[in-house]
């Protein structure tokens, strides 16, 4: 409604802009035709090609280059018309309108300045009366200043606006794309969880009761039907396994959790920033949620580095410890107020939506922020995770 609203405003602004050089003209022949002159004939014709080249150019000519070649053109007219003996003042008040709302300040108003002193000259040869050439040509010129810049603010404020909807409308879009995003994500790897502890360790369960049941001394015949079910529970949780690798994200697929983050940094540095990647500590087997959430919170974080931080340098750090594993991204962008973590009025989905991802694995997050140093930092306890990865 908004947008519909400034499209019509700018298109009466201008119609109403038109309509009154038309007007203009038209006034300048009906005199020339009721006053008798003698030039009459001429005038009509040059009225005509005047309006001729204005309703060409008026819709048409968008390049600088060939607004004021139009304009030039309208001006050589207007000037014919003059020394004809039309009262062609009426035409010169339509072409500072068009001068001041069609170019640049600077230009137009030097154009507006040699359109009156040509005004008043033409009147001077035209009638002898210098006094009231100039006197009427300068208050022609302020009148058509003042309106002009009225229209000047009226169409540069309409536009602004209009950039400002479209802007919302683009904001908007992306925010419905990543929040859509968002939502998948968190949903593929809410169901690589469920199946992880649900399925997968229930078959889990089932291959590794198989396996003893085969060393107890079973009745003729059970033997062969326990490795069946063996071998069936070992190929669904294998089937299993695929399907929650499928859902992780695609930097692990088929590789490390140091491999996926060394890609993540790779592509976001990308020769605009230094983004190094750091492993500390010998590495252990993590269950899929955290190597999840570890490259999922270094894509985030890198990603703020790119989009916000304008740093120059910044370091990943992946540390393992004996009962946790640490996750630290530091960089020497200009930093922020982590005041604004605390309030829902700002934008910082993204962050908020990283510290929700740690919490949920019963992890610790951790950012500080000043000018010149920010760091993130992500902790994962493993003591009790251990047994999950299995």
């Amino acid at each position: 409604m908004v947008e519909e609203f400034s499209f019509a405003r700018i298109a009466r602004l201008r119609l109403g802009l038109h309509v009154l050089v038309v007007v203009l003209a038209l006034i300048v022949l009906l005199r020339a035709v009721l006053l008798s002159e003698a030039s009459a004939g001429w005038i009509g014709a040059l009225t005509a090609v005047f309006l001729v080249v204005y309703i060409v150019g008026a819709g048409s000519l968008r390049a600088p280059v060939a607004r004021f070649v139009w304009l030039g053109t309208l001006c050589a007219v207007w000037v014919a018309m003059a020394l004809l003996g039309a009262d062609a003042a009426y035409v010169s008040f339509g072409l500072i309108l068009l001068f001041i709302t069609e170019v640049p300040l600077i230009p137009a108003v030097s154009a507006v300045a040699a359109i009156t002193l040509v005004n008043a000259l033409i009147g001077v040869l035209t009638r002898g009366q210098w006094g009231g050439a100039l006197v009427g040509s300068l208050l022609g010129a302020v009148v058509g200043v003042v309106i002009g810049l009225g229209f000047r603010v009226l169409f540069h404020e309409t536009e602004r606006r209009q950039q400002l909807i479209e802007d919302l409308h683009h904001t908007r879009s992306e925010l419905a794309k990543t929040e859509r995003a968002a939502g998948e994500l968190a949903e593929r790897e809410r169901l690589a969880r469920e199946i992880h502890d649900t399925v997968a360790q229930g078959l889990s369960s089932i291959e590794m009761l198989l396996h003893a049941a085969e060393a107890e001394i079973l009745p003729p015949g059970a033997e062969s039907k326990i490795v069946m079910a063996r071998r069936t529970a070992s190929a669904g949780l294998a089937d299993t396994r695929r399907l929650i690798a499928a859902l992780s994200p695609a930097d692990l697929a088929g590789s490390s959790i140091v491999d996926a983050l060394s890609r993540v940094c790779e592509r976001a540095g990308a020769g605009i920033c230094d983004i190094r990647l750091l492993v500390e500590g010998p590495a252990v087997s993590l269950p899929m949620p955290v190597e999840s959430a570890l490259v999922r919170l270094g894509q985030g974080a890198v990603s703020n580095v790119m989009r916000h931080a304008d740093a120059h340098r910044a370091v990943v750090t992946l540390t393992y410890g004996p009962d946790a594993v640490h996750l630290d991204v530091v960089d020497d962008g200009h930093g922020f107020d982590v005041a604004i973590l605390d309030d829902s009025s700002t934008h910082n989905f993204g962050l908020k939506a990283m510290q929700a991802r740690v919490e949920q694995l019963n992890g610790q997050w951790a950012i500080e922020s000043e000018p010149g140093h920010t760091a993130m930092s992500v902790t994962f306890p493993l003591a009790h995770q251990q047994e999950e990865q299995r």
